[in-house]
């Protein structure tokens, strides 16, 4: 017999048991080994040998494969390593590295809580990248195998891997990125004075309305009424039509709906804005440092953003007030689509209520339409119809992850008809109708991690018509304000790395004015159209420093005018916005801007719409008016903590290319369509207390505003928005479900112009006589005041549906706020005062359900 050694013996079991067992346990353990010892372990079991170079393949870990030939578990090798095996002869392979590999991986927070969404992943040293999807996760194909790749994302340490690394992990690598906890502390803006509304690091303030809480006077979140809350901003009026911004007029603003320019704001002639707020998103409110992409506005910017998400559930809601009743809704049509809707219409033309009777008595005075139907005349009887509603839509299709188009539509509508009818059948008829139909659409693509597009385009119609019919149709007048325009723009968006970006785009519009009057007897008329077509082009770099401290956004506008008939103008508009975080508390902020804009608002006393609408939209001619043009500098320092805010703000803003006719002058320079500009200075400061339930605040506003007309006399006196002096007091609370809001809002007299004393006060040698005014401007109406005060509480119908009760008492003291004084003379040739006033007591309810 032979005889057999004992420790061959045991190897050869050994070695029986490696080669009958390597597939079962790879079936069975769940646990990753080292690439070479695996393939040892393959050489032994089935008879093979593998030809490789140890430093490749010493740091690749895998999943053991799942059972099966010699030849399946190799491909399986391949699949997870990405290497290349190849079969020389039935024994012999080599194993070597590919030149390219495909990497995957999802990226999570340090706490492994939250998947990072849109994080870029970028390879070093070439122009791939791409962005992490809803899960976190990302895909790489082909990149070079000693590729580096950047991982980043606002908020989080950046994070530095190799391809390589990844490969060691199998099927995906889980990344974690660390969150920058003093980042954080820096970048969340502070919420102040209530829920929703926030102030952002580049000095614009947003208004949030899914998270809005209560303003004294309100129980919805008016856009263009909340606005108004903050220092720099207030209407002289008390309308939304009348919105001035740091000293400015109405038409020096530039509001936006989805990135549509709009020419008309407000229902029932700017008592009520015109957009409902349940499914705007977001407002930003911009008074300076504005983007270099944003033209016309050289007062300011109201940007109002619908919901733009593509939900999955249907939402909706609706409610009434003692003014009108709304309703909106979102429908998904398939995962891509969706619908949303929105609609409002008055009550009225058939419902007479205490909130409708304060608004008619504010709006009508000093019109043709007495303040009470029924007429102090037995013999005449009066007709009154007045309604408005809003309706708008909204097309949301997401292509891919990476593209997303968007179409947007709104209708505005205004209309009041009133008649006159006396014993006999003798009739006066006047019939006024405001609108504003716009629609655009964008698409908005990200083509890679560090380049993005928007593509916008709209159009837009504003109409005003008024007809008035005297004398059972004797006499006719009709009076015509239309405006058209069309704007198509491109923004790209390219990351050069984190913290430097670069805007670049091109904006072309065109908008045509034409204003209309028709008189029968005597017989007259008269038709100005113009047109105006611009186009610009733009840059912006924004960078954001390391350490999160310094942040400066600058660029320019290049904008060339042209009216055909006219002129053509190239003006540059250089922008700047600097943002330093001094210490953890306190943040100091420059702004400066140049901008332009060629459409105007004019205001006509004599050829007005009713008595009501007195404005009309005209363009620029480079003549009788000019391009109008502004000049604007601040300097902020901003406080923040847990509890408090406060912010303390100074300014410069000159705009030049006014004219008196759009000023609004019920003086000697009425008539005169001088040219001239005008300076503000002014400061601006708040302070503001914040805790879960309580907010209270203070804030202040001095101005000093001037007009400078060289060839009038004086040339330089006050401007007709020159509030010298504007405070406003809040406080609100929360209690469970209940929020209650108490306001104060004070300011000093708007400037207006007296006629002189005794004999001089009429000029009697003229035809007609006139009035001898004072130095313009130089008399001061009495001081502005007004408490309001509001209740709201939330509650439960049922799961699934919940409801608001809504109170609000605006002025509640009655005061009587004169709000202008002008004189005129009567057909006695007598000088009358002429004085409109404030809104008096005014309540409203309000109920509203959400679903």
């Amino acid at each position: 017999m032979v005889k057999r050694h004992p420790k061959r013996i045991l190897l050869c079991l050994i070695l029986s048991v490696v080669c009958h067992a390597v597939t079962a346990q790879v079936s069975n353990s769940p646990t990753t080994v080292n690439i070479i010892s695996y393939i040892q372990q393959l050489e032994t079991a089935y008879d093979v040998r593998f030809s490789y170079v140890d430093e490749d393949l010493r740091s690749i870990f895998i999943r053991i494969p799942s059972s099966g030939s010699l030849a399946v578990l190799l491909s399986d090798l391949e699949d997870q390593t990405q290497l290349l095996i190849k079969k020389l002869n039935p024994r012999y392979y080599t194993i070597s590295r590919s030149a390219t590999v495909s990497v995957c991986g999802f990226v999570l927070d340090n706490f492994e809580d939250n998947t990072v969404t849109g994080a870029t992943v970028e390879v070093l040293g070439s122009d791939r990248s791409t962005v992490t999807g809803s899960d976190g996760s990302f895909y790489l194909p082909d990149i070079p195998r000693k590729a580096s790749l950047r991982i980043q994302h606002l908020g989080y340490k950046t994070r530095f891997v190799s391809a390589e690394e990844l490969l060691r992990h199998t099927p995906c690598e889980t990344i974690l990125l660390g969150i920058i906890y003093q980042q954080l502390d820096e970048v969340i803006v502070f919420k102040f004075l209530t829920p929703g509304l926030s102030r952002e690091l580049d000095a614009s303030i947003l208004l949030n309305t899914k998270d809005f809480g209560i303003l004294p006077g309100l129980t919805e979140p008016d856009v263009l009424q909340t606005v108004q809350a903050l220092p720099g901003i207030e209407s002289i009026d008390e309308t939304v039509s009348d919105i001035n911004i740091r000293g400015g007029t109405h038409d020096q603003n530039l509001i936006l709906w989805d990135g549509i320019k709009m020419y008309q704001s407000g229902h029932f002639f700017g008592l009520i804005s015109a957009f409902n707020p349940y499914l705007t998103d977001k407002v930003s409110l911009i008074k300076n440092g504005t983007s270099a992409e944003y033209g016309d506005g050289v007062s300011g910017i109201i940007d109002m953003r619908t919901k733009d998400l593509v939900e999955e559930q249907f939402f909706g809601g609706g409610g009434f007030n003692l003014i009108s009743g709304d309703f909106y809704g979102h429908t998904p049509i398939s995962e891509r689509l969706a619908l949303q809707f929105s609609g409002r219409r008055s009550v009225t033309d058939f419902l007479n209520t205490p909130t409708y009777q304060q608004f008619r008595k504010r709006v009508f005075q000093d019109t043709e339409i007495p303040e009470e139907n029924g007429g102090a005349d037995g013999d005449i009887r009066q007709d009154e119809n007045f309604y408005f509603y809003d309706f708008t839509a909204k097309l949301l299709y997401d292509i891919n992850e990476s593209h997303k188009a968007r179409m947007s539509f709104i209708q505005i509508n205004n209309s009041l008809d009133y008649t006159e009818t006396a014993v006999g059948g003798r009739s006066n008829e006047s019939t006024l109708d405001q609108t504003n139909f716009s629609f655009g659409a964008h698409l908005e693509s990200g083509w890679t991690g560090r380049f993005k597009t928007l593509l916008n385009t709209y159009y837009t119609r504003y109409n005003l018509i008024s007809r008035s019919i005297t004398a059972n149709g004797a006499q006719q007048l009709m009076q015509k304000n239309m405006v058209d325009e069309s704007s198509f723009r491109l923004n790209t968006l390219f990351q050069w790395f984190p913290g430097l970006t670069w805007l670049n785009g091109y904006q072309g519009s065109e908008v045509g004015i034409n204003n209309e009057t028709d008189v029968t007897q005597p017989e007259f008329n008269s038709t100005v159209k113009g047109v105006i077509r611009t186009h610009a082009v733009y840059s912006e770099l924004g960078y954001i420093s390391t350490n999160q401290k310094l942040r400066i956004k600058g660029g320019a506008r290049l904008n060339y005018m042209e009216n055909p008939d006219t002129f053509s103008k190239l003006i540059p508009e250089p922008r700047l916005n600097i943002n330093y975080t001094l210490t953890e508390y306190l943040r100091l902020e420059a702004l400066g801007e140049f901008k332009s804009q060629t459409t105007n608002q004019v205001i006509d006393l004599e050829q007005n719409f009713l008595g009501i609408e007195k404005r009309r939209w005209v363009l620029s001619d480079d003549n009788l008016l000019p391009i109008t043009r502004s000049k604007q500098g601040s300097l902020g320092l901003h406080f923040s903590s847990d509890n408090w805010y406060a912010s303390g703000e100074g300014f410069y803003k000159r705009v030049e290319g006014i004219s008196t006719s759009t000023q609004g002058f019920q003086n000697q320079n009425q008539f005169d369509g001088e040219i001239g500009s005008y300076d503000v200075k002014g400061a601006e400061a708040i302070i503001n207390y914040k805790s879960s339930d309580f907010s209270t605040w203070l804030s202040y506003t001095h101005n000093v505003n001037n007009y400078n007309f060289p060839s009038l006399d004086p040339g330089k006196f006050p401007n007709n928005q020159d509030i010298r002096h504007t405070v406003t007091f809040a406080s609100t609370y929360s209690h469970n479900d209940l929020k209650l809001g108490i306001g104060i809002n004070y300011r000093s007299g708007k400037p207006y112009t007296e006629p002189q004393d005794g004999n001089n006060a009429i000029n009697t040698t003229v035809i007609p006589n006139e009035i001898n005014y004072t130095a313009p401007n130089s008399s001061r109406l009495p001081d502005y005041f007004r408490a309001d005060f509001s209740a709201i509480y939330d509650f439960v119908l049922r799961p699934g549906i919940s409801a608001t009760a809504g109170l609000s008492l605006l002025n509640v003291l009655n005061r009587e706020n004169i709000l202008n004084r002008y004189y005129r003379l009567n057909d006695m040739d007598e000088i009358e005062t002429v004085e409109s006033f404030s809104l008096g007591r005014t309540p409203n309810i309000s109920f509203r359900v959400t679903f």
